[in-house]
Formats: structure tokens, C-alpha cells, sequence
């Protein structure tokens, strides 16, 4: 094996390595490599985050898998992630922390409302090791809106990641529950924003009025009046997705403030579900993934 690693040790439990070969999913390949253990076993792995590729969690059992990649067994489960109310910690190094901010939780201080955001809960998670630490908004995410954010551990990260996001960030795809159902079940949406001075984006079609905005969307599943749209962003603008939603006339479920009339699910229907990004320091492929809130889902169940 090529790998240089040694095995760590989580308990008594030592982590075996093994080195792709040839593409393939990752349930074929640990089915192959790992004869003494069944199909259940292997699920079992699967579900308690016992299998690494190239050092990070993945839990499909379909996941791709290419030449070169090392795939670890770790012999004990993964520590549980680091919950607090509003947030998980989804990773953390030196760099860099990921979290799943849940709905409801303000990603940074305003003015009215200064405790309870995820900037201040994180900003004392690392003073709790070194009063001196400080953290640094790379992104933000609406209040209403969950999923996947990022926050960088010093000044020099945050520069790297903001001044090289278009080029740095791989995927970011959202997910959200729209009134309607929208035609074509996919399509591509551009325009150019602009804020006003009431904290509203208004949307154009002339350069001169904003910024340009693109935004992918395909509809997932729809039933019940309401369609669940896969979103991939182009570009990054405020209230864009919300915006887009809008203009197409399928409106995010929970959205007053850009022409919803429902709210099925008490909450804005928006969820960053995935991002992908190249690491600032390391230059290391990194994913995170946030599961679609279940509320989400049980609207779109058909009735018995």
C-alpha cells in the first residue's frame, strides 16, 4: 500500500487503510474488500461514520470513488458532532470551522439582537481553549434559512476564502420548498439585483440596474401544491434564491416578504444543503452536507 499513514488508534480499535485502485461506489468496493464482513455489517459502518475517504465521513453507500483515494475503516464510531441549541459543529481545524445552523438562529450580531447568533456561540467555543481566539464570518446565512455555513479561525483565512470564493467554492447547492410547480422542471434564471434603502432586492433584466445573479434550479419532487427544487448557485447575491423564486413565480414557502401566501412549515422553506470548496491553507477537496429538514419532506407526502 502507498499510503504512508499508520493506522491510529481510537480505543482499543485500530483503523485499517485501503487504497483505491480502480473507480468505483463505495459499497462494492468495501463489499470486495472486506469478505469477513456482510452486506448488513457494512451498512452498519456506513451509518456510524466509520468509513473515510480521503479523511472525511461520507455515509452513501453509492458514493463515487477514484484511483488514488484512501478509504479508512475506523475501528471505533466517529465522536458525535458538537451540538449546541441553534447549531452543530460539523468540522473544525485550525482553519476553518463548519456548521449546520438550524432556522430561526442569526448568523451574526445586529444591532437588536447581540447574544444568541452562531457567530457569538462559536466566537465562545474557541475562547473556551485560548481566550485569545477569535473567529471571522466567511459567509452568512438568512436567519430563516438552515444548513451548511462557514467560519474562518483567523483574519488571513477569511481574506483567502472571500477573495477567492468564485474560484475556491466548487458547489453550493440549496435546497427549497416553492409554492407551485414550476416549467420547465429545470431551467437556468439571470438576472441582475439591487438592494433599495427598505432592505428589498429587486430584480432586473437590465446590467445597469444591479449586480448579476444566476441561479440553476430543478424540481426534485412535487405534490400537494408544492415542489421541492434542487438549486445550484452561480453567483452569490443577497436574498437571490428568494428573489429568483419570485420572479419565476413559484415564490419559497414562508416568504411574505417576496410574495409566499402559505406557510406549511412555520418557517422559510430554504435549506443549504451541500458545499463543496477547495480548503484555504491545505488546498484539500472538501465537502458538508446538511440533510433536508424532514418538514420539508412531509409536506410533499401524498395522502393515504
Amino acid at each position: 500500500m502507498q499510503h504512508s499513514d499508520q493506522p491510529r488508534r481510537r480505543g482499543q480499535r485500530t483503523d485499517q487503510q485501503l487504497t483505491v485502485q480502480a473507480p468505483a461506489q463505495l459499497m462494492a468496493f468495501l463489499i470486495d474488500k472486506l469478505p469477513h464482513k456482510n452486506r448488513n455489517n457494512i451498512k452498519s459502518l456506513l451509518s456510524n461514520k466509520q468509513i473515510l475517504v480521503d479523511g472525511r465521513v461520507y455515509t452513501q453507500f453509492n458514493h463515487p470513488l477514484q484511483p488514488g483515494q484512501i478509504v479508512t475503516v475506523a475501528g471505533n464510531r466517529a465522536p458525535e458532532t458538537t451540538q449546541y441549541r441553534g447549531l452543530t459543529i460539523l468540522y473544525e481545524d485550525p482553519h476553518l470551522i463548519v456548521i449546520n445552523k438550524q432556522a430561526g438562529l442569526l448568523s451574526m450580531g445586529t444591532s437588536k439582537e447581540r447574544d444568541r447568533t452562531a457567530y457569538s456561540m462559536l466566537s465562545d467555543f474557541t475562547k473556551k481553549e485560548d481566550p485569545k481566539n477569535k473567529i471571522f464570518i466567511i459567509h452568512r446565512l438568512d436567519r430563516e434559512t438552515s444548513g451548511v455555513m462557514m467560519f474562518a479561525r483567523s483574519e488571513k483565512v477569511q481574506k483567502l476564502m472571500q477573495e477567492s470564493w468564485n474560484d475556491t467554492t466548487k458547489q453550493r447547492t440549496y435546497v427549497a420548498l416553492v409554492e407551485g410547480v414550476p416549467e420547465p422542471p429545470a431551467d437556468t434564471i439571470t438576472s441582475y439585483l439591487r438592494e433599495s434603502k427598505a432592505l428589498i432586492v429587486y430584480s432586473s433584466q437590465n446590467p445597469e440596474y444591479g449586480q448579476l445573479a444566476v441561479t440553476n434550479y430543478t424540481v426534485l419532487k412535487a405534490a400537494n401544491g408544492y415542489a421541492l427544487l434542487h438549486l445550484e448557485l452561480e453567483t452569490g447575491r443577497k436574498n437571490q434564491i428568494r428573489v429568483h423564486m419570485q420572479d419565476i413565480g413559484h415564490p419559497i414557502a414562508g416568504d411574505s416578504k417576496y410574495g409566499a401566501t402559505s406557510d406549511p412549515v412555520g418557517r422559510l422553506g430554504l435549506h443549504a444543503e451541500m458545499l463543496a470548496f477547495e480548503h484555504p491553507i491545505t488546498g484539500e477537496a472538501m465537502r458538508f452536507d446538511a440533510p433536508v429538514p424532514k418538514s420539508f419532506l412531509s409536506v410533499l407526502k401524498q395522502s393515504e
